[in-house]
């Protein structure tokens, strides 16, 4: 499968002298929804602005269809769609004028262009809404409409910044079914999230992001089996893991229980079934759990708060 695109050693530096990406790079197959993850200050939003040639970075190299976007800066409108973390729509306009005027921007005219607008609001399920003012529209919809935009000339690829923040469940899960469609024509997907629910759910393979630099990355599965581990969940009244519990790798807290995990899960169940039935707690949930991206995500990251 070809390359979409290729990021090699990028660098970039703010004027505070913070480094926001360091040495990144990696590559994106055709077709393929590929995974940005981080904690908030990692480096996701700048490296995604840098793609779709909103800033520049000071070092490294990308190629987008094999063709080097330093060279070729007019690729990027043309083949690169990007959806910003933040909402950039005119209020006033209706969502139909809002897509009149991004695709002029992308160069499209008269009837190619009023065709376009038909087919995205309807991709996006905004045609019976498309002549109301952005202004009265829901958080999902301008979320919606937002991506519309950055469809409507047709890209190669689809740069997504965090299009589910704030936004209702049937706009997300419209939003999802949109993701996969794009992939059944063709369209490649940079997906940027802090929701690893979401990224289980959409991405083939992905990078997860840390201190402007790659932590962990490939194909979703491989991630999971290099660095999750298979875990227990345990829901008891008054119950707390004993300390004496043999080959644990990490306990937390999860819901209502806990979540405990270790290299040998038939084990970790059986000790922890040994101890619940010698304290007597009353048992509300015990089950062996899949490695998740979640707890791949803060063994890599860490727990701690990003503020920035």
């Amino acid at each position: 499968m070809n390359a979409v695109l290729k990021v090699d050693q990028i660098v970039k530096t703010y004027g505070t002298g913070r480094l926001a990406v360091d040495r990144i790079g990696f590559q994106v197959k055709e077709g393929i929804c590929f995974g940005l993850l981080g904690p908030n200050g990692a480096g996701k939003s700048t490296l995604m602005k840098i793609i779709s040639g909103i800033i520049k970075a000071d070092q490294g190299s990308i190629s987008l269809l094999g063709q080097p976007l330093a060279a070729n800066r007019e690729l990027i409108g043309k083949h690169v769609g990007y959806v910003p973390q933040d909402v950039t729509l005119y209020e006033q306009l209706t969502g139909r004028q809002n897509l009149h005027f991004f695709g002029k921007m992308y160069g499209l005219n008269g009837s190619q262009l009023k065709e376009r607008i038909s087919e995205v609001l309807e991709k996006v399920g905004l045609t019976d809404r498309a002549n109301e003012p952005v202004m009265s529209y829901s958080g999902g919809m301008k979320r919606r409409i937002n991506i519309a935009a950055a469809l409507l000339h047709k890209p190669k690829l689809v740069v997504l910044d965090e299009p589910t923040v704030g936004i209702d469940p049937q706009s997300r899960n419209h939003i999802f079914e949109m993701i996969r469609q794009m992939k059944r024509e063709g369209t490649t997907i940079i997906y940027s999230t802090h929701y690893m629910e979401e990224a289980e759910a959409l991405c083939d393979e992905l990078a997860i992001i840390d201190h402007g630099k790659i932590v962990a990355e490939g194909p979703l599965y491989e991630v999971l089996e290099q660095h999750a581990l298979p875990a227990v969940y345990v829901e008891a009244d008054g119950w707390n893991p004993p300390s004496e519990l043999a080959a644990v790798s990490r306990i937390q807290a999860q819901n209502k229980g806990w979540l405990i995990e270790g290299e040998n899960a038939l084990q970790l169940l059986h000790d922890v079934s040994n101890d619940l039935l010698q304290s007597g707690h009353r048992v509300r949930a015990l089950q062996l759990q899949q490695p998740s991206l979640d707890s791949v995500f803060m063994k890599l990251t860490g727990a701690a708060l990003r503020d920035e």
